[in-house]
């Protein structure tokens, strides 16, 4: 799942109300999220904390700027709008508690 992160440094990611992860913040907003490197066996971190769900109509803004802190502007925010509307998505909304360490990841060089 792709996340990005929002202005007030909350880990947003898009979702929909059926889905497990949405479910289970909802029973429990206590939630644990690993973010991993783009690279293969590369770095990673354990960010755990609280979540909020927000659903349609209230998470149409929230998506906006999901979007735009994950890939930046949209060619037409109207249609963007409209899509998640049509789609009935949520919005998770995770506050960070704690984190850490960051762990390098890899696998072991061979041995000789």
């Amino acid at each position: 799942m792709t996340c990005g992160v929002d202005e007030a440094g909350r880990i947003v990611v898009a979702t929909y109300p059926s889905r497990a992860k949405t479910r289970n913040a909802r029973r429990d907003p206590r939630v644990g999220v690993v973010v991993l490197s783009d690279d293969f066996g590369g770095p990673w971190v354990q960010v755990d904390g609280d979540a909020e769900v927000i659903d349609m109509p209230e998470a149409v803004e929230p998506l906006v700027s999901y979007y735009r802190a994950i890939a930046g502007e949209h060619p037409d925010w109207a249609d963007y709008r409209g899509a998640m509307l049509r789609q009935g998505k949520s919005l998770l909304r995770i506050t960070p508690r704690r984190w850490g360490p960051v762990a390098t990841g890899g696998f072991p060089p061979e041995s000789a």
